[in-house]
């Protein structure tokens, strides 16, 4: 805060004030008074658009998600153009604007589509902003390097898309991009696989527990089961069965055979809805769960425990309790 020495303190006279930038006032430095507040500040204003020290007076940040990173200034919109009221300015705009599409180069009026596309895409599939960030830094390195072409930019889109959820560990089927970008699975995982190869992407396979907790969110489990089906993947992971199978499918089973453990019932159509297979896939691996590790008695004696519970209820509603009973046969035999 700079001091200032333009007039007196009226307490104690004292020339040494202090101007507080943020709350615009001038204060006395020897005694405290407030000599002047809500001051007009006339200099530049400064703010912080991005992470650190740097500080810029306008515009918004950079975004890989534009095709010109948030730089390039655009003549308006056509209905924009109307609004100038002037007949020689609306030409002018109009040949403005026809000439700034013809200057702009392939790769840009590729770039402004597929950004287009990638945006619809992930906001359909609530992916955060980094993700987004992301699959548009991998689609500027695939047309960058040619290999868009031959492809349809839906498609390289999808991919793109499905490489960054994988790299942040976001569990995404290609069931659920598919839908959402109307790509067939397959097409989406051959560009995939041909990107990965191609740009030498280095990404782990996707792993069951990271779908464990949005499917039991979806299908209303408790915490409890929730936790049990994490159990059973490391058991399974232990054993070997992850290997080799989908990672969606398999996580869907163990919720399945949790819920079950904790009567929590759910039909396989609905957890096979949840996780974007078929109620055959939720059926083996089930089967699998069940055989391997050797959880067939527990969840017999549960269901035995459950069905008791069920008989005593049924008991108690209809008043024919082993109590009742009891006290009825005493009050026979004293009768008697």
């Amino acid at each position: 805060m700079p001091e200032t020495s333009k007039k007196k303190c009226p307490d104690c006279g004292s020339t040494k004030h202090i101007y507080d930038e943020q709350k615009g006032e001038v204060i006395c430095r020897n005694c405290g008074l407030v000599l002047e507040d809500k001051m007009i500040d006339m200099g530049q204003e400064w703010r912080q658009f991005e992470d650190g020290d740097k500080k810029g007076r306008g515009g918004s940040p950079l975004s890989m998600q534009k095709f010109d990173q948030g730089l390039t200034t655009n003549v308006g919109e056509i209905s924009d153009i109307y609004q100038l009221g002037s007949e020689k300015k609306i030409k002018k705009y109009f040949r403005l604007k026809k000439w700034q599409e013809r200057v702009s180069t392939s790769i840009e009026r590729n770039l402004r589509l597929a950004m287009t596309e990638l945006r619809r895409v992930a906001s359909f599939l609530s992916l955060p902003n980094f993700v987004k960030e992301e699959a548009s830094r991998i689609y500027n390195l695939v047309l960058q390097r040619g290999l868009v072409r031959g492809r349809s930019m839906e498609s390289v889109v999808s991919a793109c898309i499905y490489a960054s959820c994988r790299s942040y560990n976001i569990p995404r089927t290609l069931d659920e991009i598919s839908a959402a970008s109307d790509v067939e699975r397959k097409e989406i995982g051959r560009t995939y696989r041909f990107i990965i190869r191609k740009l030498d992407f280095k990404i782990t396979p996707s792993n069951p527990k990271d779908y464990i907790a949005r499917f039991s969110s979806t299908l209303h489990l408790t915490p409890k089961a929730q936790n049990d089906a994490i159990k059973i993947l490391k058991k399974a992971e232990l054993s070997e069965l992850t290997s080799g199978r989908g990672p969606a499918g398999i996580a869907a089973a163990a919720l399945y055979l949790a819920a079950l453990l904790n009567e929590e019932k759910k039909t396989q159509r609905e957890v096979a809805d949840v996780a974007g297979v078929t109620e055959v896939t939720i059926r083996n691996r089930y089967k699998e769960l069940l055989d391997k590790l050797d959880m067939e008695e527990k969840l017999k004696i549960k269901e035995a425990e459950s069905r008791a519970e069920k008989d005593q209820k049924i008991a108690l509603k209809s008043g024919k309790t082993k109590p009742e009973k009891a006290k009825s046969e005493k009050t026979k035999s004293k009768k008697k």
